[in-house]
């Protein structure tokens, strides 16, 4: 069964669970920011490992001190739904082990 998309009192429950994320849009994103580059590159391996285990894939954009993590459910239109938000708890997970700054 497909994933369904999240009602919008659904994502801004999960939303009170990922503090710093937000929605816009269609999308959950968050912005971390790291001491510089090379911390900011290897949070980087780590999500795709989560991506690949969860078989559902963030877009990723990386520049010098900054990862901006943006993700839905393509196979649900677009649309958050649990998929999304099982992510972003996994890369918070991950964050905290990076200090993030």
């Amino acid at each position: 069964m497909a994933p369904q998309p999240l009602s919008p009192q659904e994502i801004q429950d999960a939303l009170t669970e990922l503090p710093g994320w937000s929605s816009t849009g269609d999308r959950l994103e968050r912005t971390y920011t790291f001491a510089g580059h090379l911390a900011a590159a290897a949070i980087v391996t780590e999500i795709a490992r989560v991506q690949e285990s969860l078989n559902h894939h963030a877009d990723l954009t990386l520049s010098y001190n900054k990862l901006t993590v943006s993700v839905n459910t393509h196979s649900a239109g677009g649309k958050i739904t649990e998929l999304d938000t099982e992510l972003a708890h996994r890369i918070e997970q991950i964050a905290v082990e990076h200090r993030v700054a």
